[in-house]
């Protein structure tokens, strides 16, 4: 018998609902439950794409041992951390101030008062090599609640208070007058001289870095600052995280060199990559940076893109139980595709051998080629091979497409969309970029003007969080810029008085509404991680209505947000790059 979580929207929750695991999706209910039945919480947070997620699944949630122990102690609770980002925000950063780092799967103990006392991401279901078990986990906690309840509950107080004070504080002050400079170095402290990126591994292409250094290299004429960018993008470009075959650009990559990549592929990261690419082609001019960009909007559009216009969220890692099966090749089945001449060239060309790369198969890549050197015969050569690969890939069971139509993520994608049609007057471009806008404004505006972060199935729901607005007002704004269709403009102004309606009126804006559920804390977004911060892009919203309207209502207010954590900047320039980019055109 499936679960209450057959009744939820998100693929996430229905790929649970038939776990013999009694799963309640995040609601009063469950917390009722505890309460009357004395348990603690059991909340599991992931997502659809997660690869350690369908492995926790496996060993775990599948199993009628831990569904036992889960069922007659805990009261259980799955969360899509991508459809509840609030929740998934407020308790990673309590598994980071427990263990020092977070992901996910990620695994929660709570009180029936939803105030965590552990916190840890993949368990097997056995206990082995220093990693304990979940059923041993679940068994001591189970006793630990039993004996040391009050203990337990003391503790959790304390958690939160000490997150309280430590994560969610918001350091005031101006930002120092060299704060640029500061973070250029930074970058370049951490540079790696032979990849490019800017960490060992695990490597991801942290697109806000590449941005930063294209526009300071290019506002003060720095070519070492460009020329870092480049080489990223080109190591980018030439590894195994780009997909040369289908296009598009995976999660990030597990070694140093760009090679073997988490094969997940998200929505936002290709947005923001495609930026970049067009970015570092509008600055440098060189043909490889359009080229990439262009292949990065085929894929989204070829795999992403909805019937009604708006973009699917990810692609899963795996087929099969298999990660990366759909993306792999052996050598002798290019031969045998393409015959041997013709496979012999492309498999010389994209570094495909009989030993393989990844686990005897071979993931396709330019490492080590000098993309100058490629005639344009051989690139309309490998051209007509690619397609013959990609129908026969395609002829694969394919990764399973998480159709959530996520309104922030969507924003991201409908601004580098714009961007790049007006960068390569590319008609198609723009019309996708309308046709996803208009699909928001129809679906995910609701009748008092608010604005709603989820679309499955035909429905919207769940109030937007500060990404949502500042990304999707972004959006707007930015197509206004390349259209001059007045109605964006006229929706970005009123989506903006929403905007600091709902999550504040002075200093930063908080993560999370007004309206809005209200949680054990209410953070404030200020870091630039994977996906930015919703202040930093308020911060381009503001300065982009002050360009356009004159109004100075816009730059005081932008004034006061940057220098709400201006202190935070200070400290530590590199975790505020999108807020950096807005400093760069402000000083």
């Amino acid at each position: 018998m499936p679960n209450r979580l057959i009744n939820e929207k998100s693929p996430y929750l229905l790929y649970h609902a038939h776990n013999p695991i009694d799963w309640y999706p995040w609601t009063e209910e469950a917390f009722e439950k505890a309460r009357n039945e004395d348990k603690p919480i059991f909340l599991s947070i992931g997502y659809s794409t997660c690869r350690w997620c369908h492995n926790m699944n496996r060993d775990c949630f599948q199993d009628e041992e831990v569904a036992e122990l889960l069922n007659r102690y805990f009261v259980p609770i799955k969360v899509d951390r991508e459809e509840r980002p609030d929740i998934d925000h407020v308790y990673i950063t309590f598994a980071e101030a427990i263990n020092g780092s977070a992901g996910w799967p990620l695994t929660v103990f709570l009180t029936p008062e939803k105030k965590p006392f552990f916190a840890g991401t993949y368990f097997p279901k056995r206990s082995r090599g220093g990693m304990i078990g979940l059923i041993d986990l679940l068994e001591r906690v189970k006793d630990l609640w039993q004996i040391r309840k009050e203990d337990l509950i003391e503790e959790s107080n304390e958690i939160v208070k000490k997150v309280e004070r430590k994560y969610n504080r918001v350091l005031k002050g101006n930002v120092d007058r060299d704060i640029l400079n500061k973070a250029r170095g930074q970058l370049e402290s951490s540079f790696d001289e032979k990849f490019g990126g800017f960490s060992k591994r695990p490597k991801f292409p942290l697109p806000q870095y590449i941005l930063f250094l294209l526009e300071y290299g290019k506002k003060f004429s720095d070519n070492r600052a460009i020329d870092m960018a480049k080489f990223t993008l080109e190591n980018m470009y030439k590894g195994g995280i780009f997909d040369h075959v289908g296009f598009g650009f995976y999660r990030y990559s597990v070694d140093h060199k760009w090679l073997v990549p988490h094969f997940e592929k998200m929505l936002y990261d290709n947005a923001l990559l495609g930026l970049a690419y067009t970015k570092a082609y509008e600055i440098t001019g060189e043909i490889t940076y359009r080229d990439v960009a262009n292949k990065i909007y085929e894929f989204v559009l070829r795999e992403l893109t909805s019937e009604g216009g708006g973009f699917y969220s990810a692609l899963d890692a795996e087929t099969e139980n298999e990660e990366g099966k759909y993306y792999t090749f052996e050598y002798n089945e290019i031969i045998e595709l393409l015959g041997k001449e013709l496979g012999k060239f492309y498999c010389e060309h994209y570094g495909i051998t009989e030993e393989g790369n990844f686990e005897g198969k071979n993931i396709p890549n330019l490492i080590g080629k000098d993309l100058k050197s490629i005639t344009v015969q051989d690139m309309d050569k490998l051209d007509r091979i690619r397609n013959i690969i990609l129908t026969y890939r395609e002829k694969r069971p394919k990764p399973f497409r998480d159709e959530k139509i996520i309104t922030s993520w969507n924003g991201l994608m409908i601004t580098s969309l714009a961007y790049g049609a007006k960068a390569f007057d590319n008609r198609i471009f723009l019309r996708k970029a309308k046709e996803a806008a208009d699909f928001i404004i129809a679906n995910s505006i609701d009748n008092e003007g608010n604005l709603l972060a989820i679309h499955i199935d035909g429905k919207s729901y769940n109030y937007g969080f500060l990404t949502d607005y500042a990304f999707f007002i972004y959006a707007l704004l930015t197509l206004y810029d390349v259209t001059q269709e007045y109605v964006y403009l006229e929706i970005g102004k009123k989506l903006t008085k929403k905007m600091i309606e709902l999550f504040g009126e002075e200093g930063a804006l908080y993560y999370n509404s007004n309206i809005s559920e209200k949680l054990i804390i209410r953070p404030k977004d200020i870091y630039d991680g994977a996906i930015p911060s919703g202040n930093s892009f308020a911060l381009f919203v503001l300065g982009k209505l002050y360009t356009i309207t004159k109004d100075n209502k816009y730059y005081e207010k932008a004034l006061q947000i940057i220098n709400s954590y201006g202190g935070n900047i200070n400290r530590d320039p590199a975790s505020y790059m999108y807020s950096l980019l807005f400093l760069i055109d402000v000083m």
